[in-house]
């Protein structure tokens, strides 16, 4: 194959892979809590590199480009804007920490604080995962008390009060966002150990919720960007592929 002809479709197959991380942030931009993903590229050593028959900077022929590819992809944690809803069981994180949640028997953070009461008194998520409390145990109230409740259900600490109950919910921060892995749209798996925050921290606006970290004008700008070098890189191809064809049919008339 033809140098020209890899490094091209190498590129091709990057920008596919970027267009699609961005397709998912763009249709992910009115859900609450959602952190966007950057598609990372890097230039990538030639073939003879990466098979350990050179080495960079040798000055051989080898040691050229080997175009790009995506290397990871990562999560942008910035915070969303928060937006009042005037709901009563939403809940927003004004400061750092992610919200405790149960799915699937494990626990996952997650920043989308849209929650809602059961029939039974169990404060859920909007997929209907229990919301934990700070120890570890899914909240429930009394379902009497929630029927007759009035007004807001939460403080600006993170504490449920319904009836006679008073339930702090799990507030926790891990050592590093690095110690995070991506589940969905918006829980996160922990890696590594996590702290609950201390009460000076656990700061929440309820009738609030935390945005989409996704800005829709710079999405689509990047989209297009990405789909124009994706467009360039399939020109590549084609040229090459009729240079190739035409040298094959000159060697064959010559023949």
């Amino acid at each position: 194959m033809p140098y020209g002809l890899y490094i091209a479709a190498e590129g091709a197959q990057a920008q596919a892979q970027r267009v699609e991380v961005l397709a998912n942030n763009i249709a992910n931009v009115d859900t609450a809590g959602f952190k966007r993903d950057l598609a990372v590229l890097q230039a990538r050593y030639s073939q003879a590199i990466e098979d350990g028959k050179d080495y960079p900077n040798s000055g051989s022929i080898n040691d050229v480009g080997g175009g790009v590819y995506v290397s990871e992809r990562v999560t942008d944690y910035a915070r969303g804007t928060l937006r009042g809803t005037n709901m009563p069981t939403d809940l927003a994180i004004e400061g750092e920490g992610f919200f405790q949640i149960l799915i699937d028997g494990q626990k996952y953070l997650t920043r989308a604080g849209d929650f809602t009461f059961t029939a039974e008194g169990n404060l859920v998520t909007a997929s209907g995962n229990p919301v934990l409390d700070t120890q570890g145990e899914p909240i429930q109230v009394d379902p009497e008390a929630l029927a007759r409740h009035v007004g807001d259900y939460f403080d600006t600490n993170g504490f449920v009060t319904v009836g006679g109950d008073v339930v702090p919910l799990s507030m926790v921060k891990p050592a590093s966002l690095s110690d995070l892995a991506k589940y969905g749209d918006t829980a996160f798996y922990p890696l590594a150990g996590v702290q609950e925050l201390e009460i000076d921290e656990r700061q929440t606006r309820p009738g609030f919720l935390e945005g989409s970290g996704v800005n829709s004008i710079t999405e689509m700008m990047t989209m297009i960007e990405a789909q124009r070098a994706y467009e360039a890189n399939v020109n590549l191809i084609k040229n090459h592929d009729e240079m190739l064809g035409n040298l094959v049919n000159r060697v064959l008339r010559q023949g």
